[in-house]
């Protein structure tokens, strides 16, 4: 009778459809670009219908202040905008239009100048499409590249333009923008700045002649078509530094404005090092350079004078195995400080730095991570930030000078916050497993002033189409680790019963995928994929197996030189695991993943232990020598060093592979080249081995476009619904 109740319950509520997961129908509201405005209690975003850039209120919520409408300017007209980029002392504006991506965190646009209080709109350029526009400190001039050089403008002088460097060539010469491989993997788009006076201008130089190319083959497609290949393919070519291979060639360059002098900053660099960026400081005499060697365990920064182009170390993090690229990420850079998240102790905690390279104090000592820098109120000497004290836990807290910590937010679950610029209040956001986001206003002391976004609508929604809870569980393996994860069950389980599992997992150094949090779930919206496989009856699990973070040092660090090797081993202690569950059927377990996942689906799936009966890997790296150096050598070292380490990866192990496997692989993926997917399925058909490949024509990494996503879950749901029932 309970089991005929449940049913009935379940068929009560309506079907989700892949078509509703991936139009993003269960998305949750958000309050997002928020651009918090220096030494006040406003903030500035775009509005909700994408028309203006409102000015708001953190302490009430309420608006205060309309900086732009893109229906009433002066001069010139435009439709609509992409992003805007305020000027330092807020009275103007950059307006971004007809932005074109080029990578995952660069493009290009269109941008104007857009002065507030007169509400005038001048091109910012008429000479093409512009990247990494950036203010001088005075707001009265702009630099930005084009085609790999830079141009500076001067609005004090009609905006007249003049071209800084000549020497920028595709494929050959950048200045002022990372290549694709510092883009990507130390996480910037912008290696252009000002002093702090705006005499100078200092930029980073990428000579990328040595690099090896790799071609991307482009066919007529659709969502978008492209025409110009309807007949013979088109080629994108471009320079990709695979593991062990040539670098680019960095240097750092300053140009004096007032006597157009250009010098190369004396900045002590290996020859195959790296620059992973170049910042501002409230000096006009020094900006600061970071540099890292080939094997990125040590991070120097260097301050630089750009005058005379003299450098002298500033400081130094060197760690054990590699300095993660959250570091850099996390660097705050203040008026009277330097905020350097570290792991040197074991834990990621936050050290403080003057600008002579002196440490004040570490922030917080305790076995577990700062995951999160918020910033320095320097009026008080507060540092706020985030921390894993649980590694599935985010709470926001407040070190006192005096030493004194506090908790800012008390609730379990993910808390983030975005602080205003005078430290006095932030925006909280919130979620758990089963929660979507809520957004809070809170005085710095984490009182709730005012609730900004609380997706009620969503939560009477989930419940309508019968969304069940995400269940966390831990378990120990056979080598005595301890491991986490969470658990969706079908809304008409029966413990009786026994259910065939699909295991979700990611598996990369640092990633956590078992949080709780709205976020958790294999294709974001709260999980509303798996969602869907639990009503088709299926049980979803997702473990964080070694090398994920939240953990420490250790626990993330124990992976280096050995990727897969121990992510793939707690994939299979995993599914042993669920296997002595008395509602799991143990012969009907599937595993798949995406990027980092897919090379873990395919490691684990030959792994030695037949535990996998299918598995579907997405734009799955297959050898790490086919990867770029800097992600790839960061945890794995070079080829040259450490053959071993490169030799044991899916392509090797493909004689091993047990269990229906379906591959899934974008042709224009400039990331996971579609190489790997080529190469692997040629090692399977050499040895044997059956399975099914999908190429999405012209798809890069994230494989969507027109109908390709709705197309990719309908093949991963029907696979496992082939082999798995």
């Amino acid at each position: 009778m309970s089991l005929l109740m449940s049913t009935s319950v379940s068929l009560a509520s309506e079907p989700i459809t892949l078509k509703q997961v991936t139009s993003g129908e269960f998305a949750a509201e958000g309050v997002s670009g928020i651009n918090p405005i220096k030494g006040t209690d406003q903030y500035a975003r775009v509005s909700a219908d994408g028309k203006r850039v409102e000015q708001y209120s953190f302490k009430t919520g309420k608006l205060t202040s309309v900086l732009f409408d893109v229906d009433h300017t002066q001069g010139e007209q435009i439709k609509g905008f992409d992003g805007y980029v305020m000027s330092p002392d807020g009275t103007r504006m950059l307006i971004a239009t007809k932005r074109e991506k080029v990578y995952r965190r660069s493009y290009k646009a269109v941008f104007y100048i857009y002065t507030i209080k007169s509400r005038k709109l001048e091109k910012l350029s008429d000479g093409g499409p512009q990247q990494c526009p950036v203010w001088s400190p005075d707001g009265l001039q702009v630099a930005f590249v084009r085609d790999n050089n830079i141009f500076l403008v001067k609005l004090l002088y009609d905006n007249a333009e003049s071209q800084v460097t000549k020497d920028g060539k595709f494929n050959e010469i950048i200045n002022g923008i990372p290549d694709w491989v510092n883009e990507e993997e130390f996480e910037f788009n912008t290696a252009l700045t000002f002093n702090a006076d705006g005499t100078m201008l200092c930029w980073l130089k990428y000579d990328e002649k040595n690099v090896g190319q790799y071609s991307l083959q482009l066919y007529k497609g659709s969502h978008p078509a492209h025409d110009d290949y309807s007949v013979y393919p088109g080629v994108y070519s471009y320079k990709y530094p695979k593991a062990g291979q040539d670098n680019s060639r960095m240097s750092a360059w300053s140009y004096d404005i007032k006597s157009h002098r250009t010098q190369k900053l004396q900045v002590p660099l290996d020859a195959d090092g790296y620059m992973p960026r170049i910042m501002p400081t409230p000096n006009a005499d020094k900006v600061l350079v970071y540099t890292m060697p080939r094997h990125q365990d040590v991070l120097n920064l260097y301050a630089v004078n750009p005058r005379s182009t003299v450098a002298h170390l500033l400081l130094k993090e060197s760690v054990a195995k590699y300095v993660k690229e959250e570091t850099m990420v996390n660097l705050k850079i203040g008026d009277n400080y330097i905020l350097v998240p570290s792991d040197r102790d074991g834990y990621n905690h936050i050290y403080v730095y003057n600008h002579n390279g002196q440490l004040l104090r570490k922030v917080a000592p305790g076995n577990y991570d700062i995951t999160d820098v918020y910033g320095m109120d320097e009026a008080t000497g507060d540092i706020y930030y985030q921390a894993a004290l649980n590694p599935h836990d985010r709470q926001v807290y407040v070190a006192h000078k005096n030493g004194k910590t506090e908790r800012l937010t008390r609730q379990e679950g993910w808390n983030s916050a975005v602080f205003s610029g005078d430290f006095k209040y932030f925006l909280n956001s919130w979620s758990d497993y089963n929660t979507p986001y809520v957004y809070t206003t809170r005085s710095n002391n984490g009182n709730v002033i005012a609730t900004n976004v609380d997706n009620k609508k969503l939560k009477e929604k989930i419940a309508r189409f019968g969304w069940v809870k995400k269940e966390p569980f831990s378990f120990t393996t056979s080598e005595g680790v301890k491991l986490d994860g969470w658990m969706v069950k079908p809304a008409d389980f029966n413990a009786s019963r026994k259910y065939p599992v699909i295991m979700f997992q990611y598996s990369g150094p640092g990633n956590q995928q078992v949080v709780n949090s709205w976020s958790a779930g294999s294709m974001g919206q709260g999980g509303a994929y798996d969602m869907y496989l639990a009503q088709q009856g299926f049980i979803v699990v997702c473990v964080d197996g070694r090398g994920t973070g939240g953990r420490g040092a250790e626990f993330e660090k124990c992976t280096y030189q050995k990727l897969g090797a121990l992510e793939s081993k707690d994939q299979v202690e995993t599914a042993l695991y669920l296997g002595t569950l008395p509602y799991v059927d143990k012969a009907n377990i599937g595993i798949w993943g995406w990027s980092f996942g897919g090379f873990c689906t395919l490691m684990s799936m030959s792994e030695g232990r037949p535990v996998f009966k299918a598995g579907v890997a997405v734009a799955p790296p297959t050898s790490w020598r086919y990867y770029d150096t800097v992600y790839t050598e960061r945890y794995m070292r070079t080829p040259q060093e450490n053959p071993t380490g490169y030799d044991d990866c899916p392509i090797s192990r493909a004689p091993k592979l047990n269990g229906a496997l379906l591959i899934c692989h974008g042709s224009a993926d400039d990331n996971v080249h579609p190489q790997n997917t080529f190469e692997y399925s040629e090692a399977l058909v050499q040895a044997d081995k059956d399975f099914k490949e999908n190429i999405y024509t012209n798809r890069n990494h994230s494989i969507y476009g027109g109908n390709t996503r709705n197309h990719l879950l309908r093949q991963i749901t029907q696979w496992f619904m082939e082999h798995l029932k």
